[in-house]
């Protein structure tokens, strides 16, 4: 059976060492955090998930969730009481305001808990991860009565939520969405269509479920500009948490899936449910991507997530697997063979999953971080600085992260040989589960796209060039660090080939688009390569200088985390970051080949 450790360590030095949170303690989620209290909340995020979500991962999988006649959906065994320990424990509200029963700490605070809870049964963490998602959009745009009504029950975790997007005839494309809301003249729709791969849509963990669902009001102009996002709960709701009748909103059916078997998706059918606009007619995009933008970067750090507990296992795998013998010669010759962390070939494929997990996580802070600022400066510089750095990286997050990490749980399995392809020993689960992620809340091609449609040119290329800025900054500043100065030189080559991604791009898509297209997803996977990189330079600065106090001061016992970290550091810098140069050829080799064959000939 599969096991799994929560990062502790790691996430510790990165928010004490690499983003010490006391440069943040101008913010009021941050006021009253020290390092003592962020290591005590985390230190109990990595019990509960070790020991509450972890044990149930396998047994989900093979159960899966089970509708009955009525339309109602069973969880695997095991699952409520999980959640019900993790709603006790007040994780859901971890960075909600206090007013409506959260705890107030930072939004980072919540994406590491994510991490950790997706690792050990992410089928299991989606169910409050999709409530978190639903409770900022309320939040952001609910009258004072709806957030009243909804906020309390869904923030202690009694209720959760959903966002009912998909429709049959359409999914990223929502200006075909059909679902019509017909006012009833008492301030109420009658909301009518059908929903499809509802995650958590319909399940037996809370009392209630609250829907946000995009409909079209009559007469509301076609595309996405005639869209609204309602609240249409499983029941009526009055205040205090209390649950009136059943709305008319129920399960058809629970999709077959490839993995994540634990999660109910679901097709939802509304029948003429009740329900309350969520901000203004036809603006119900705007009020969506709240959720889906918290919801992008949530899927990224799934990706992380998948081939963390991967890795884990690939490696204990590894270091036990007795197979053949070293290339130099036997490593333990009193034993029948060597284990096949001797080879150097399985320490290249380990090393590729630890390093890109080792940035991936501090990528994942990082960008955090920006979001706890964009929540609560009031600066409006600082605030703005942050929101442009979310609106840049969140497509390269949920796309690079999400394509990597289940490129790292294939490589993971691989170490096992056979055995990998094996349910008993777990491993293929990771692949099935780590795939979604590149599918939903936007597929990756469709995240490359925005990023280099959007996200560029907005507002002329302000965010971009603030993270050039960036790197080429703490390139200057650390030139003679002995933890970064080594890789001065190809940081800023892979640099420069980003920059010239970018102009290449300012040269030749505006006059030809599939030039645009037809490189997107290579100039989104650069984007990646550089922000890792630097990533890594980040942590390599903080742990070269944590190695040399360990060494001054001859404590023994932080030399050997600080220098592996510095030769995962070395690994990625070496064998990873070079695959820019090849990620530029293909921005540039443009359209022409990829448009030139006809579509009969496909």
């Amino acid at each position: 059976m599969p096991s799994y450790k929560a990062p502790l360590d790691d996430v510790l030095f990165l928010i004490n060492d690499v983003f010490p949170l006391d440069g943040y303690n101008h913010l009021d989620a941050f006021a009253e955090v020290t390092p003592e209290l962020a290591g005590a909340v985390l230190t109990e995020a990595a019990r509960i998930t070790e020991e509450a979500f972890a044990p149930l991962n396998a047994t989900g999988d093979r159960q899966g969730c089970r509708r009955d006649s009525a339309g109602s959906v069973r969880t695997p065994e095991g699952f409520a009481e999980a959640y019900g320990a993790f709603v006790k424990g007040g994780w859901v509200g971890l960075a909600t305001p206090p007013d409506y029963g959260g705890q107030g700490l930072p939004y980072t605070f919540a994406a590491i808990v994510n991490e950790f809870a997706s690792s050990a049964n992410m089928a299991l963490a989606m169910y409050p991860g999709l409530t978190q998602g639903a409770i900022a959009a309320i939040l952001l745009h609910g009258t004072a009565e709806q957030k009243a009504l909804y906020l309390p029950p869904m923030v202690s975790g009694a209720w959760t939520g959903t966002m009912n997007l998909t429709e049959p005839q359409c999914g990223t494309d929502l200006g075909l969405i059909r679902t019509k809301a017909e006012r009833k003249g008492d301030g109420t729709y009658a909301i009518t269509g059908t929903k499809i791969f509802i995650s958590a849509g319909e399940h037996d963990l809370a009392g209630n479920i609250v829907h946000l669902v995009l409909a079209r009001v009559e007469g509301a102009p076609s595309g996405t500009k005639g869209l609204s996002l309602f609240i249409v709960p499983k029941f009526m709701a009055a205040n205090g948490g209390v649950r009136g009748a059943r709305n008319r909103v129920s399960c058809g059916s629970i999709e077959d899936k490839m993995g994540i078997h634990g999660n109910a998706t679901c097709v939802m059918n509304y029948e003429g449910a009740t329900g309350w606009l969520l901000g203004e007619e036809n603006r119900g995009l705007n009020a969506m991507f709240t959720m889906m933008n918290e919801a992008r970067l949530g899927v990224g750090i799934q990706g992380l997530a998948l081939s963390e507990v991967a890795y884990q296992n690939a490696a204990t795998y590894a270091r036990e697997r007795l197979q053949g013998r070293a290339l130099t010669g036997a490593a333990f010759p009193a034993q029948a063979a060597d284990p096949i962390i001797v080879h150097p070939d399985v320490r290249r494929t380990l090393l590729s999953i630890k390093a890109f997990n080792a940035a991936a996580r501090a990528l994942v802070v990082w960008t955090s971080l920006k979001a706890d600022v964009a929540r609560q400066a009031t600066d409006e510089a600082e605030r703005q600085a942050a929101e442009d750095h979310l609106g840049l990286l969140t497509p390269v997050i949920k796309g690079v992260l999400t394509d990597i990490g289940f490129d790292n749980t294939v490589k993971a399995q691989q170490m096992f040989g056979g055995h990998g392809y094996i349910v008993e020993t777990g491993v293929e689960q990771f692949v099935r589960d780590a795939r979604i992620a590149m599918l939903y809340e936007g597929a990756n091609g469709i995240q490359a796209i925005d990023l280099v449609g959007r996200k560029l040119p907005r507002d002329a290329g302000r965010a971009m060039l603030a993270f050039f800025a960036e790197v080429s900054g703490f390139l200057k500043e650390n030139a003679a660090h002995d933890g970064v100065q080594p890789y001065v030189a190809g940081m800023k080559t892979a640099l420069d080939h980003l920059q010239d991604a970018s102009m290449w791009f300012m040269r030749n898509a505006l006059g030809k688009p599939d030039n645009a297209g037809a490189g997107s997803t290579d100039y989104m996977h650069l984007f990646g390569l550089v922000a890792l990189g630097y990533m890594s330079l980040r942590i390599a600065k903080a742990a070269a200088d944590k190695l040399a106090a360990a060494r001054a001061a001859n404590d023994d016992s932080a030399t050997g985390p600080m220098e592996a970290r510095l030769t995962t550091t070395r690994f990625f810098m070496e064998r990873m970051l070079p695959e820019t140069a090849v990620r530029l050829n293909r921005v540039t080799a443009g359209a022409e080949g990829i448009m030139a064959m006809p579509a009969e000939m496909f």
